[in-house]
C-alpha cells in the first residue's frame, strides 16, 4: 500500500514524533509498503545538508525559530494545488497518516477529503499543556487555533480549549492512535475518538501504539557487550529538546541542590541551552554538568546504556515520553517525575514525590522533591540497590512490533 503522512515540521529536524516518523518510514518500507512523507522544508545547514530523498515531499515554507530548524506552511488553495500535484506523479495513494498538530494536520485533512481517502490520525502532542508550557495568554492562542481550525477544515463545534481542537481532528479521522496507554485514555475522557460516518459506536475508540526503537540499532548497542556499572560517582543523563516544558532549568536547579557527587550529561538543544548553561555557572553545582548537544542516535542509545540512571522531568506534558522507554530498553533504570509515564513504564524508576517502583498520585513539580529523589537514587546506586529496568519493554518497544500494530489498525481501516 502507499502512505502518505503528513507532519508539522521535516522529520530530519530535531523532535520525537519526528523520530518516530522516520523510523514508522523505514519500518513500512522494510515490509514492503511506499510511504510518502509530506512536511514543510527545512532551512538553514542542517536544511541544505538534507540528503536528496524520493520519499521527502517538501512543501514551500517560511522558516519560523531563529536556528532556522522549523519552518511553517500555511494550508490554504495554493498549497492544496502543491500537493495535489506533487503527488499526482506517485502511485496512487492508500490511506493518509496524519501525525501533526497545526498546519500539517489542515493540510493532510484537506488533502484526505478532496480524494475521498482514509484516515489515520496519531496524537502526538497534548496541545493545552504545550501551548501553556510555552507560549504567553495561552487561552488567546487556543481560541485562535481553534478559529483557524474551523476555517481550514470547514467545521463548525464547539469550545476553544485543546481538547475541543483535538476533537475536530478525531472527527474526521477512521481511527485515532495515541503513543501511550495514559494519553489514549485521556483523549477517550475528552471525547477525542474517531467519527467518520463509517464507524460503529464500538470502533470509537483511540488504538495505543507505542513509538518505538530501531530493531538494528538497539541490536548493535545491546551486542557490544552486558551492562556493567563502572566505578566512580554515579552516571546521569538528562536527554531532550531545551524548551520550557521540558524542564531543563528546574532540573539542574535540583542538581545543584541535591548537593549530589555525579556525572550529568545533559544531550540535546533548543532554546535554553545559553540559559542553562548561565545556570550552571551561576550555582556551582558539586556535581560535573557537561552539556554534551545533539548527537546521533545510535551514540545517544550508547550514552544511556552506560548511565546509572535516566533523568525524566517534564510533567503532564508528554503523551509518551521516549526516554524513559529507550533507556528501559537498555537496561538503564529513570528518576521519573511524571507519574503517568512512571505507571506505563510499571517498574524500574524511582518517582520523584513516589520511591523506587511507586508512583504517586500526583506530580510534584518542585525543586526540592526533585532534589530529593536525586539524592535518593544516587545512594541506591553507589549502595548497587538501583531498581532493575522492566524488562517486558524491551520486546514491546522493538520498532517491528510497532509496525505491525500500526499495520493492523491501516488493515482494519482500508478494510472498511
Amino acid at each position: 500500500m502507499h502512505v502518505v503522512f503528513f507532519g508539522d515540521q521535516h522529520v530530519e529536524s530535531f523532535g520525537g514524533a519526528q523520530v518516530s516518523m522516520r523510523l514508522q518510514r523505514r519500518f513500512l518500507e522494510k515490509a514492503g509498503h511506499t510511504v510518502t512523507v509530506v512536511a514543510p522544508r527545512m532551512h538553514g545547514p542542517r536544511g541544505r545538508a538534507i540528503a536528496p530523498d524520493a520519499g521527502y515531499l517538501d512543501m514551500p515554507s517560511i522558516p519560523i525559530t531563529p536556528d532556522r530548524e522549523y519552518s511553517f506552511t500555511w494550508p490554504g488553495r495554493r498549497t492544496d494545488t502543491w500537493v495535489d500535484a506533487a503527488l499526482a506523479s506517485r502511485p496512487p495513494v492508500d490511506l493518509v497518516h496524519v501525525q501533526a498538530d497545526f498546519w500539517g494536520a489542515f493540510i493532510g485533512h484537506r488533502f484526505a477529503r478532496r480524494h475521498g481517502l482514509p484516515v489515520v490520525h496519531t496524537m502526538h502532542n497534548r496541545v493545552d499543556v504545550g501551548i501553556a508550557a510555552t507560549v504567553p495568554f495561552p487561552s488567546l492562542v487556543l481560541r485562535t487555533l481553534n478559529a483557524w481550525e474551523r476555517r481550514a477544515l470547514g467545521m463548525s463545534g464547539p469550545g476553544n480549549d485543546g481538547w475541543a481542537y483535538l476533537r475536530r481532528f478525531a472527527g474526521r479521522a477512521d481511527a485515532v492512535t495515541a503513543p501511550s496507554g495514559h494519553f489514549a485514555h485521556r483523549l477517550e475522557q475528552h471525547g477525542v475518538v474517531p467519527g467518520s460516518r463509517h464507524l460503529s459506536e464500538s470502533s470509537r475508540h483511540v488504538d495505543v501504539v507505542w513509538n518505538g526503537i530501531d530493531d538494528d540499532v538497539l541490536d548493535a548497542v545491546l551486542a557490544e557487550g552486558p551492562r556493567v556499572r563502572a566505578d566512580g560517582p554515579p552516571r546521569l543523563v538528562w536527554l531532550g529538546r531545551m524548551s520550557p516544558e521540558k524542564r531543563l532549568l528546574p532540573f539542574l536547579e535540583a542538581v545543584a541542590a541535591s548537593g549530589i557527587r555525579a556525572g550529568v550529561q545533559v544531550l540535546g538543544g533548543g532554546g535554553q541551552l545559553r540559559a542553562a548553561r548561565r545556570l550552571v555557572e551561576r550555582l556551582g553545582p558539586v556535581a560535573d554538568v557537561d552539556f554534551v548537544g545533539r548527537a546521533p542516535y545510535d551514540e545517544v542509545l550508547r550514552r544511556l546504556r552506560a548511565a546509572d540512571a535516566l533523568v525524566q522531568t517534564s510533567i503532564g506534558f508528554e503523551t509518551q515520553g521516549m526516554t524513559p522507554f529507550e533507556a528501559a530498553t537498555l537496561g538503564t533504570p529513570a528518576i521519573v517525575s511524571d507519574p503517568d509515564i512512571a505507571r506505563e513504564l510499571e517498574s524500574g524508576f524511582w518517582a520523584v514525590g513516589g520511591g523506587a517502583d511507586a508512583a504517586p498520585a500526583a506530580a510534584d513539580a518542585s525543586v526540592g522533591a526533585l532534589a530529593a529523589t536525586l539524592r535518593t537514587a544516587a545512594a541506591d546506586i553507589e549502595a548497587g540497590r538501583a531498581p532493575a529496568a522492566n524488562p517486558a519493554v524491551r520486546d514491546r518497544f522493538r520498532q517491528s512490533s510497532r509496525t505491525a500494530a500500526m499495520l493492523e489498525v491501516y488493515d482494519r481501516v482500508l478494510a472498511r
